[in-house]
């Protein structure tokens, strides 16, 4: 599949790399194939792109929680996964939103509601977890900051 897409220019996805979600994203039901995209120019996997196939202009930052929380480990209610079945956890990738405001030290990431992503049938669900230790702005500048200086020093 061709599409233009608003940061990556125009892509080919190849099919066997869309991603069902049967319930589309949170504030967007309708949107229900994206494919999950990097900037190789830039060449980190921190910050991806869950970018629409149904609407091509729209794309949403993402990233791996343990990147920016290590801890992280949420329960996950089982009927919160049946349209991901069959399940193999190591065929789970779970990924959070990243919100990118012009204040760069306000971004934040959604621990709240991840996105989960059976990798072995391309199904995908962004779940609501019932769990008060996880924040919806969860705020990851410092940390960011903090890992770039490790980087740099090493």
């Amino acid at each position: 599949m061709k599409l233009t897409t608003r940061i990556f220019g125009e892509v080919e996805i190849d099919d066997d790399k869309i991603l069902h979600f049967s319930k589309g994203i949170i504030g967007f039901p309708d949107m229900t194939q994206f494919a999950l995209m990097h900037d190789k120019e830039k060449d980190s996997n921190a910050i991806r792109w869950l970018q629409s196939l149904d609407e091509p202009g729209f794309a949403m930052p993402v990233m791996d929680p343990l990147y920016v929380k290590p801890d992280y480990n949420p329960i996950v209610d089982e009927d919160s996964l049946k349209d991901l079945k069959p399940i193999n956890p190591e065929e789970l990738l779970v990924l959070v939103t990243v919100t990118v405001p012009q204040d760069l030290t306000k971004m934040t990431v959604n621990l709240k509601g991840p996105i989960i992503i059976n990798a072995s049938n391309c199904q995908a669900a962004q779940i609501i977890l019932d769990d008060d230790e996880y924040l919806v702005k969860y705020p990851i500048y410092e940390y960011l900051q903090e890992q770039k200086r490790a980087a740099q020093e090493a």
